[in-house]
């Protein structure tokens, strides 16, 4: 089942869908692409929210707006969080509620900023401490941001890499995920949509540049890490 990793098509919470129109607009867009399950994952930083609950209300309302609307129902659509990589983020009380529904999934995104070890000490603190399967946001994006060295050490973890269709467009990057699908490590795909303009999805240019097999592992990704059917 094509997957959709990342996106923002939540209205009103985060720097994405700027409405309820916007966002219907989006997951229209997805659908037409085969896209059958979608993962929608707003930004999360602690330093924006009160608790990690107010976060969970907020978004719960933002999806109660599009939900009558959507082509999507409740079995193909999840919520979740990109949440970034702050100091202290793995003490934050309820920063395991931020999975992927139904899985022991949690998307986390590196500050934009100097590579430093205390990064990863707290992105495996979380992973430990919650028993939870770690997903590094679009990782190519660091290459300009890291040391070759410094993106090894992310490398050499037991994390799963998340890709953003959009690095099939940059030759360095291109090139970079080329490199981690030849040595197998564990990528997902995700379209980091934010609109229906110039950060829209498309899927279609991920079909043309990933054999269907890269693709099929993957969305199977999800199931692999489908545990909490009863919840959410």
């Amino acid at each position: 089942m094509l997957t959709d990793f990342h996106c923002h098509v939540l209205p009103f919470i985060d720097d994405g869908a700027k409405d309820v129109d916007t966002s219907i607009a989006m997951l229209n867009m997805l659908l037409s692409q085969r896209v059958l399950r979608v993962i929608a994952t707003p930004h999360f930083y602690a330093h924006k929210f009160d608790s990690v609950n107010d976060f969970i209300v907020k978004r719960q309302a933002s999806y109660d707006a599009i939900k009558p609307l959507s082509p999507y129902k409740d079995n193909c659509f999840y919520l979740a969080a990109e949440v970034a990589i702050e100091h202290g983020i793995s003490s934050l009380v309820d920063i395991d509620k931020l999975v992927i529904s139904r899985t022991n999934l949690i998307l986390l995104e590196l500050p934009y900023s100097g590579f430093e070890n205390w990064m990863l000490d707290e992105i495996n603190n979380i992973a430990i401490k919650y028993n939870l399967k770690v997903i590094i946001a679009h990782v190519h994006r660091y290459l300009d941001l890291y040391s070759d060295s410094d993106m090894q050490k992310i490398l050499d973890n037991n994390f799963i890499f998340q890709i953003n269709i959009e690095a099939f467009k940059n030759p360095k990057h291109r090139k970079f995920v080329k490199t981690l699908i030849k040595e197998d490590y564990p990528l997902i795909f995700g379209s980091d949509a934010h609109n229906i303009s110039d950060r829209k999805p498309n899927f279609l240019l991920l079909k043309k540049k990933v054999k269907p097999i890269v693709i099929e592992s993957s969305n199977a990704t999800m199931d692999h890490h489908f545990i909490r059917q009863f919840l959410f």
